[in-house]
This record gives structure tokens, C-alpha cells and sequence, in this order.
């Protein structure tokens, strides 16, 4: 690498003019923390773009699906169906409540959990499944809502990563009986920190509320009427989200150009298992995410990984499954283990997505992937 120039994140944020002038605003009128016109304003907006009823804004994304959680009575005792390939945020708010999640292996196409393995996952203790749209690819959610209609489960959908991607026409976090989204710095769009949980269940919105601020009484603020958390957003990330909300559907257009790009310029690559796109779903594409098939390819993730490295590109392994986990020892059985989880969290790696990307800053990652993969190739050749 040259100088720093040269050198291309794995993920920026774009910060919107009109995101900044609100948190100037927020600032300069010293609204600054959980109370102010954008909150109200931001979860009104972003529930009539998902398409649902009630949108509650909280300080992350983790936050959203605990809270989610919590609201739907999910305790000590319960279990929780998750995907065995997701960040641990999802299965962290599960084990907040008390409960167990019980994990699913995932398709290895989209990486999204497989429907066809969720009901011999189900017992009696089973109160609800929580889905991830990784990387901005929807669930199967016919499938997966047709399951917890069919065992009386709630369905929760962790949509961290798909602000936007649609499943028959409808967005994601609309299907269920909770939407989680998060607004960390890398998301489609940001605050900063924070997340949202939406609904269209008025009681569930409703109970919400009260827990993510302490649960006070309606009639005396410092009374607490069951135990609640301190879940807020501020102001400021409310106007600075209302600020990127506005630009939601040119983001996910630059989102889908980029992964155009990379399909076009890498799909002749051996070895590169490049992102998949259901006939029924519309992608988002939060990360462009490959897998390497080091036979193929010639070089395992790692190496690729170390290789772009050096020519100034930085990228990101994937997620790993629950059995690499310390923490999640005691929530699996001695015999579980995810074939497709395993093979993707080996050998997947994240090229640089971010919405501040040229054309031609892809077109350089490409060609450094080619002449990597050519140079191997002749290597070989040579021995």
C-alpha cells in the first residue's frame, strides 16, 4: 500500500447534510437527550417505511431485541429457536430473558436459517423463533410463520442488516410479532448507536414503551412498576437517523450497484461462491459476502484475507457458529454441531460494502482478487 489514500475500508458511514443540520439543531437548542421532536418523529417515519403500525427507538440494536423479547414474557425456562449462523446480539438478548436459545443451522445459499430443520428443534418449552435476514437477504418467512402458527410461537426478526429488503413485497421486520433493527455505524443507515423495535401489535407497543423507561407508573413518573431499562435513544441520533432515512432508498440503489459490480467482475473467478438472491426477495446486499473454496480458489480465506491486506483493501471474516463459542458451552449437547454454519464461518470473508464506495475503488478490489488468484494459478503451474 502507497499511503493511506490507497487504502480501502471494509465499511464507512455516509453521513447525510440533513443528518448533520439535526444534530446541530438538537445541539443548539440543548434537546440532547431522550426527549425531543425527532424521536417521535424518526419512529413515526421509519414504522411507515417498514410498513407497520408502532416503531419504538431504542440505543442499539441489541437493546431493540431484548426489549422485544422482554415484552413478548420470554423468561428462565424458555427456548428460543435462532439461527446458528448470526452475530451474537441475537442469541445474547435471548439469554438476557433467562431463556435458552436452541439453535438452527442455516441454508448455505443465503446463510439464512433453514425452515426445513426448525421443527425437530421444537419442544414444549419453545415460546417463540427469532430470524435473521443476514446481509440483507430475507428469511423465508412463509415457511417460518406458517411453523409458529402451526406450535403457537412468537416470531421475532432481527433486520440489523436488511433495512429495506423486501420478502414478496413486504419489508423486513413487518412478518413477525417484533421487527429489531439496528443503526450502528456500518448499518444501510445510522446513528451512531441504536436501534428500533417495531410492531403492529398496540399492546405489545404499548408494554414496550413503559420498559424500555424504567417501566414508570402513568401516573407518577418516579414510580416503578415492574422492572424496566434504560433503552433510549437521544435526541441527537433521532435527528441524525431522520436525516439518513431520507436517503434510505438511493443507499440501498448504491448498495445494489455495488454488488452488481463485484457479480460482474468476479463471477468468472473459480472458487468464489459469490451472494445469491431468491426469486421471491429483493437484497439489500448490507455486506457483499464471498465464500472461498480453497481447492478451487487456491488459497484459504486467511491467506486472501492477508493477501488484499497488503494492497491497501481491508475485509472482514464472518460470524462464528455456537460451537466455537465459549460462553455457549453449556446451551448445546454434546453432539450438535452446523455443517453449513461451520463451512461459511471458515471460509467467508466480507469485501469492502461501504456506501461511500467508487466504481472504481470495486473494480481495483476485483482486479487485485484476479491477479491474486492468477499468480497462484501459476505457481502451481510451474511446480
Amino acid at each position: 500500500m502507497k499511503n493511506k489514500r490507497d487504502f480501502i475500508p471494509v465499511n464507512e458511514p455516509a453521513i447525510s447534510v440533513e443528518g448533520k443540520n439535526n444534530v446541530k439543531e438538537a445541539l443548539r437548542t440543548g434537546w440532547i437527550s431522550s426527549s425531543g421532536e425527532y424521536i417521535k418523529e424518526f419512529e413515526e417515519k421509519f414504522a411507515k417505511y417498514i410498513g407497520v403500525g408502532y416503531a419504538m427507538s431504542t440505543n442499539s440494536g441489541t437493546a431493540s431485541l431484548h426489549l422485544a423479547t422482554a415484552t413478548l414474557g420470554i423468561k428462565d425456562g424458555d427456548e428460543v429457536i435462532v439461527p446458528a449462523f448470526t452475530m451474537g446480539a441475537t442469541w445474547l438478548s435471548i439469554i438476557y430473558t433467562g431463556a435458552k436459545p436452541v439453535f438452527v443451522d442455516c441454508e448455505r445459499d443465503t446463510y439464512n436459517i433453514n425452515p426445513s430443520l426448525i421443527e425437530e428443534k421444537i419442544t414444549k418449552k419453545t415460546k417463540a423463533i427469532m430470524v435473521v435476514h443476514i446481509y440483507g437477504h430475507p428469511a423465508e418467512m412463509d415457511a417460518i410463520l406458517q411453523i409458529a402458527k402451526k406450535h403457537k410461537l412468537f416470531v421475532i426478526e432481527d433486520a440489523a442488516e436488511a433495512h429495506g429488503a423486501e420478502y414478496k413485497g413486504r419489508k423486513c421486520g413487518s412478518f413477525g410479532d417484533f421487527g429489531c433493527f439496528s443503526f450502528y455505524a456500518n448499518k444501510i443507515i445510522t446513528t451512531g448507536e441504536g436501534g428500533m423495535a417495531v410492531t403492529n401489535n398496540k399492546a405489545f407497543a404499548q408494554r414496550a414503551r413503559k420498559l424500555k423507561s424504567y417501566y414508570f407508573s402513568d401516573e407518577k413518573r418516579f414510580i416503578h412498576e415492574k422492572i424496566g431499562f434504560n433503552y433510549q435513544m437521544t435526541n441527537m441520533q433521532a435527528g441524525l437517523g431522520l436525516g439518513q432515512l431520507k436517503h434510505i432508498r438511493n443507499y440501498i440503489k448504491k448498495k445494489r450497484h455495488m454488488a452488481s459490480l463485484y457479480k460482474k467482475y468476479l463471477s468468472d473467478i473459480p472458487g468464489l461462491d459469490l451472494p445469491k438472491t431468491k426469486s421471491a426477495c429483493k437484497n439489500v446486499f448490507w455486506m457483499y459476502a464471498v465464500c472461498i473454496r480453497e481447492k478451487e480458489f487456491g488459497l484459504k480465506r486467511g491467506q486472501l484475507r492477508d493477501e488484499l491486506s497488503l494492497q491497501g483493501v481491508e475485509t472482514r471474516d464472518f460470524f462464528y457458529p455456537p460451537t466455537d463459542q465459549p460462553f455457549l458451552k453449556n446451551y448445546l449437547k454434546a453432539d450438535d454441531f452446523f455443517p453449513n454454519a461451520h463451512f461459511i464461518s471458515r471460509n467467508g470473508l466480507y469485501l469492502p460494502s461501504s456506501l461511500t464506495i467508487t466504481d472504481k475503488q470495486i473494480l481495483r478490489i476485483a482486479n487485485t482478487i484476479s491477479n491474486i488468484y492468477n499468480r497462484v494459478g501459476s505457481n502451481r503451474r510451474r511446480k
